[in-house]
């Protein structure tokens, strides 16, 4: 894979261009778009600039961080806190991610564009209750988080930010090492370096590179 040296502002603006340019897939009026990483990738960081660049656009953006749809944590100790094949398999709400972000925004399921930002809150382990949000006709989801590819979810876009084994054992926290094995199993299974879209290596934060096949 060729990689190119590049600015955080210009990938940012770059990705933006591509997505407002975009036609979703399905010939529906929403486009769904992944920003995938691990914890120690600054996931939340890039949706959030990308969702400034798009308003600047004239696309009205909905950012959803996919920890809020972690399951209860009575689901995702079953088999104890650090567990890593438990935290692939069976952290994420899987079906309710379908059913309260993409089934929405799918056309032939009658979307509406209602969308649920989250469902349940991680850190008190209570649902969160949050209101509906509306994404108007010709918006644009961005969903971030980890372990995003590989189940077949409908995006439109697909960005993913990678770091090397080495850089990700060096950039999560060490209480944090349980996970590891989990990215690994993702790599080997789900291979998101060459499935995403596109791919920005940041084991130099600083120093970003990405490849970016032509649409």
């Amino acid at each position: 894979m060729r990689l190119e040296a590049i600015t955080w502002e210009r990938l940012t603006d770059a990705t933006a261009d591509r997505i407002a340019g975009l036609t979703a897939a399905d010939g529906g009026p929403w486009l769904r778009v992944a920003v995938d990483g691990a914890p120690a990738a600054p996931t939340a960081e890039l949706a959030r600039d990308l969702s400034e660049a798009l308003r600047i656009r004239g696309r009205p953006v909905l950012v959803v961080g996919s920890a809020g749809f972690w399951r209860p944590a009575s689901l995702r100790y079953e088999y104890g806190k650090r567990d890593p094949d438990a935290y692939y398999d069976r952290w994420l709400d899987i079906g309710a991610l379908w059913r309260e972000v993409f089934d929405p925004l799918d056309p032939g399921a009658g979307g509406t564009g209602r969308v649920l930002p989250d469902l349940w809150d991680p850190v008190t382990d209570r649902a969160t209750r949050s209101p509906y949000a509306e994404l108007p006709r010709g918006g644009v989801l961005l969903l971030h988080g980890a372990l995003l590819l590989g189940h077949w979810f409908p995006f439109d876009l697909s960005v993913h930010l990678r770091l090397s084994p080495a850089a990700l054992a060096r950039r999560t926290a060490e209480d944090d090492h349980w996970t590891l094995p989990a990215f690994a199993r993702y790599e080997d299974e789900v291979g998101p370096g060459e499935t995403a879209d596109v791919v920005v290596r940041m084991d130099d934060p600083r120093h970003p590179a990405w490849h970016r096949p032509e649409p």
